[in-house]
């Protein structure tokens, strides 16, 4: 046999453009503070975004420092860049609205965020689950088993 006929052949269209699904949007409790009319919890509603968007947050949030005998050190912000992935992947509430805005007095939406969070773990259950939703929490392990499914 040659090497050619030993060599499997793979599909990329599966990779092309268009070919893909869409991240979808998904609903999640955060926090059993905010109920609507009938008393059910209201469920915050996430959507991933881009990796292109991701560089571009990550790229924001990032610093330079000089640093004796290192030179110039790259800073990442990781608090402030994590929450902005969350502002940005949160659909509802929208925190860059103008209207919460005014409501809490700050043109900031993760000070937004923050304050209408303002309960111990809300805020932290928040950006767990837009970190989770926009893949950085996937476990190999897990992905190999929907590959094996």
């Amino acid at each position: 046999m040659s090497e050619k006929q030993n060599e499997k052949v793979y599909d990329l269209s599966f990779f092309m453009p268009g070919q893909t699904e869409e991240s979808e949007e998904v609903k999640v409790p955060i926090s059993k503070r905010f109920k609507d009319k009938d008393g059910n919890v209201i469920p915050f509603v996430f959507k991933a975004i881009t990796t292109e968007r991701i560089d571009e947050l990550e790229k924001e949030n990032t610093t330079y420092k000089n640093v004796k005998g290192r030179g110039r050190v790259k800073d990442l912000d990781t608090q402030r860049f994590y929450a902005r992935i969350a502002v940005e992947s949160t659909v509802y509430p929208d925190f860059c609205s103008k209207e919460l805005r005014e409501a809490y007095k700050t043109p900031d939406p993760v000070e937004v965020a923050k304050r209408v969070l303002s309960v111990g773990g809300e805020y932290a259950n928040w950006l767990q689950k837009a970190i989770e939703i926009n893949g950085f929490e996937d476990d190999p392990e897990d992905l190999e088993t929907a590959v094996k499914n």
